[in-house]
């Protein structure tokens, strides 16, 4: 099958889906759609037009791209414009969480799959609340059930609303703890022949510090010098 006739019915099915779509399902909808029995589309021709896909609309001409976002692929305005598009949505889509609401959500994004009382355990407070409004607004979901736990408690994970939202396609594209962590230390001090950069900038400022004082000093007495009786210096010389 050529690229010329997979494209177009790639970019409509991306563009009339309510939700990211798959490489696996462009391909599955694409044969289905055609029912070429033997011409189907492979996946490496598949994966061939996404590319000539985004590279057709990562032009400057076009104010929207092809983007695999929330595990799949969908059309999306280009972030230059995005207040321009904000106008229209105002704050439909966004979702306002409370200190507690992140703190959960952050907590389940990192530690998934966890069960409530492990949230709790972090936290140190009850989260009833906070779980519940987080499934409300589909960030997180109930991947089924600690069956080695007492009780066989619920356990948590982030949605693919929660991916689409964050623009990640796994919980291992989000940003790594130590990676978080390492930008706010503070540099360790750099200790060179049991000194440290401190101490060598204050020595070398010391040191210009009594150069900058000795000719000071020097042009000083020349200026005196200069103004004196040559009577008087021969006196003081003798003397």
């Amino acid at each position: 099958m050529e690229l010329s006739q997979i494209i177009p019915h790639i970019e409509a099915l991306v563009f009339a889906s309510d939700k990211p779509l798959t490489t696996m399902e462009l391909v599955e909808l694409l044969n289905n759609a055609l029912a070429f029995i033997e011409d189907r589309a492979s996946l490496d021709q598949v994966e061939a037009a996404i590319d000539g896909i985004r590279e057709k609309y990562s032009g400057d001409f076009y104010s929207f791209e092809l983007v695999q976002s929330g595990g799949g692929w969908q059309f999306l305005t280009k972030k230059e414009y995005h207040k321009t598009v904000a106008q229209l949505n105002g704050d439909k889509f966004l979702k306002r969480l409370s200190v507690a609401s992140l703190e959960t959500l952050a907590i389940i994004a990192y530690k998934q799959p966890i069960t409530k009382s492990e949230i709790e355990a972090i936290r140190g407070v009850n989260c009833d609340y906070a779980v519940q409004k987080l499934l409300e607004k589909d960030l997180v979901i109930i991947a089924g059930r600690n069956e080695d736990a007492v009780g066989k408690p619920l356990i948590y994970n982030t949605s693919k609303s929660f991916m689409d939202y964050f623009g990640i396609n796994s919980p291992e594209d989000l940003p790594k703890i130590s990676e978080v962590m390492m930008e706010s230390l503070v540099n360790a001090t750099v200790i060179t022949n049991g000194q440290t950069e401190e101490q060598e900038i204050d020595e070398t400022v010391a040191v210009e510090t009594t150069n900058e004082n000795v000719s000071e000093e020097q042009e000083i007495d020349e200026t005196i010098n200069e103004n004196v009786p040559e009577e008087v210096i021969e006196k003081q010389t003798e003397t």
